[in-house]
């Protein structure tokens, strides 16, 4: 349930009416501010909540509303109806995700490889126009013979690349037992498709205050990739992006995954929280990631990540997906046309990015 303030609301009635609810009905009370109004957004078990008693309480109430869905502190209602913005700190200065912000980008190698590697490719991104780096230190594959990652080791490889490209990291946690040793590196944590229902990794991800990337799950309904953030948001932390990197259909022979771009519009309509497209895993091939990249940002994502390799042909993991440099700068360059034209490209950031 939720309670709309009247645009200009005192803060001691503001105050009043969280703790009367409070103290009343046993609930927990968490305010969202907006630009112009403020919502009370109560947590708990709210079905016998009378909605007049509530309504009549005080003359600065102008709504109050149930909140339908089985998610609340993710939807778009929680939130004053307004998106909300993750604002994350790189060495290159603050970088903002949001619906209102121009489009982030985010891209790198699967895996950590080397630091020669990994170093080179960070600068070349960079130069490029990324704002973050990606780089896997522990890999969830389905094979246990396939390449793991080199762990705790791949995450000084990525400080030292943060160390020479000022560059935000975004890498993946797996296990709950490496968060405090991965949380010193990663500015995003990531949490990947196999685990977007780990719901143990969520609540202890949740309760920390570095930002979160929460991949879809590879068979995922929305209303379940949404409760799986609804973990992370219940646990105490609000920085929450949601990723779509493609899901598992009918059909595999000509793609690796079916890339669901429609799912920008509903989630604009369902949560308030940012949205980020990943081409990449979403096709598999990289002759499809430019397509697929223009055609989210004309449907209005928010942030993109693009797997960029040397020598994709060597690739340790997710070879075949991973442009070139060469060929992520010719990108870079008409995704800059496009997203000038929807009014989601900063010139001035991107040049900032590439000093």
């Amino acid at each position: 349930m939720i309670v709309v303030l009247k645009s200009g609301t005192p803060i001691d009635e503001i105050t009043r009416v969280s703790e009367e609810l409070r103290e009343t009905w046993g609930v927990t009370v968490e305010k969202s501010v907006g630009e112009h109004k403020v919502v009370l957004g109560l947590i708990g078990d709210t079905a016998t909540l009378d909605k007049m008693q509530i309504q009549n309480s005080s003359p600065w109430i102008e709504q109050v509303l149930r909140v339908e869905k089985p998610f609340k502190r993710v939807s778009r209602e929680f939130h004053h109806g307004e998106a909300s913005e993750v604002v994350v700190s790189t060495p290159n200065g603050p970088i903002s995700f949001g619906e209102h912000h121009p489009i982030v980008l985010t891209a790198g190698p699967c895996s950590v490889e080397g630091e020669e590697m990994i170093v080179e490719t960070a600068k070349r991104v960079k130069a490029a126009g990324a704002h973050f780096l990606r780089g896997g230190a522990y890999k969830p594959r389905s094979s246990p013979y396939a390449f793991q990652g080199y762990g705790e080791s791949a995450l000084d490889l990525l400080a030292a690349a943060r160390e020479a490209t000022g560059l935000g990291i975004i890498t993946e946690l797996m296990d709950a037992a490496d968060l405090p040793v991965l949380a010193r590196t990663a500015d995003i944590i990531q949490i990947g498709a196999r685990n977007m229902q780990n719901f143990s990794l969520l609540k202890k991800v949740g309760a920390q205050d570095k930002p979160v990337l929460l991949k879809r799950g590879m068979s995922a309904t929305i209303d379940e990739w949404l409760m799986a953030a609804e973990y992370l948001l219940a646990a105490g932390n609000p920085n929450v992006i949601l990723c779509e990197r493609g899901i598992r259909t009918f059909d595999a022979k000509y793609a690796r995954n079916t890339l669901d771009l429609s799912v920008i519009p509903v989630l604009r309509t369902l949560t308030h929280l940012p949205i980020m497209i990943d081409p990449s895993h979403g096709t598999g091939k990289s002759e499809y990631v430019p397509p697929m990249a223009l055609a989210a940002i004309a449907a209005g994502t928010d942030a993109l990540m693009i797997e960029v390799h040397p020598n994709p042909a060597k690739a340790l993991s997710d070879g075949p997906q991973s442009l070139t440099p060469e060929k992520f700068d010719r990108l870079v360059q008409e995704m800059s046309v496009l997203g000038k034209v929807v009014g989601r490209w900063s010139e001035e950031r991107t040049l900032v990015a590439s000093v």
